[in-house]
C-alpha cells in the first residue's frame, strides 16, 4: 500500500507554478499561457522502497480566486512557495500576502522556498540572486530553497525530490494501535 503526500504550489500568478507541476508530471513545457484556477496532478515515487503517492495541488496565483484557492491547503505536508527570480514582486508577496494567508488556514504549516524562471536570470538587470533566495529561506524557516527552469527542465526534478525527502524526515514512523509489553 503505497503512503500518499500532499504538496501544494503557491505563489504569485505567472511565476511558473503550472509549468513546474507540468514539466514534473509530463516532462514537457506547455506550450502556452492558460492562468490556472485549479488542477491537480499525480505521481508516483518509491523512497527507501517505500511507494509514495504525490498529490501535487496547483492554485491560481490571483486575488479574486483566494476563496478557492485556500481549500486546497487542508492537509497539506509541503507548500512549495513559489518566486521568480526576475520578479522582485513576487518575492516580497510570499511574506506579505502568501505565508499569512496559508497561516490563516494550516496548522503548523512546512515550506520549501522556490526560486523559478532561472533560464531569465541574465536577461533581467533587477534579479534576485541565490543568496536572495536561501536568505529567505532562513528567515522564514523553510525546509530549504531549490532554484530551477522549467523551460530547460533544469532542477524540476530536485524540487520535488527535496520536497519529499525533507517532508519524509519529519513525518514520525506510524505507530500500530496497540503496545504489549
Amino acid at each position: 500500500m503505497s503512503k500518499s503526500l500532499k504538496l501544494v504550489v503557491v505563489g504569485d500568478g505567472a511565476v511558473g507554478k503550472t509549468c513546474l507541476l507540468v514539466v514534473y508530471a509530463s516532462g514537457k513545457f506547455p506550450e502556452e499561457y492558460v492562468p490556472t484556477v485549479f488542477e491537480n496532478y499525480k505521481a508516483k515515487v518509491k523512497v527507501d522502497q517505500v511507494e509514495y503517492s504525490i498529490l501535487l495541488w496547483d492554485t491560481a496565483g490571483q486575488e479574486e480566486l483566494q476563496n478557492i484557492r485556500t481549500l486546497s491547503y487542508a492537509n497539506t505536508d509541503v507548500f512549495l512557495l513559489c518566486f521568480s527570480v526576475v520578479d522582485r514582486a513576487s518575492y516580497e508577496n510570499l511574506e506579505s500576502i502568501w505565508i499569512p494567508e496559508i497561516g490563516n488556514y494550516a496548522k503548523n504549516p512546512e515550506f520549501l522556498l522556490i526560486g523559478t524562471k532561472t533560464d531569465l536570470r541574465e536577461s533581467t538587470p533587477e534579479n534576485l540572486s541565490p543568496e536572495d533566495g536561501k536568505k529567505l529561506a532562513a528567515k522564514i524557516g523553510a525546509l530549504g530553497y531549490v532554484e530551477c527552469s522549467a523551460l530547460k527542465n533544469e532542477n524540476v526534478k530536485e524540487v520535488f525530490d527535496k520536497a519529499i525527502t525533507e517532508i519524509i524526515a519529519k513525518v514520525p514512523e506510524e505507530k500500530s494501535c496497540c503496545n504489549i509489553a
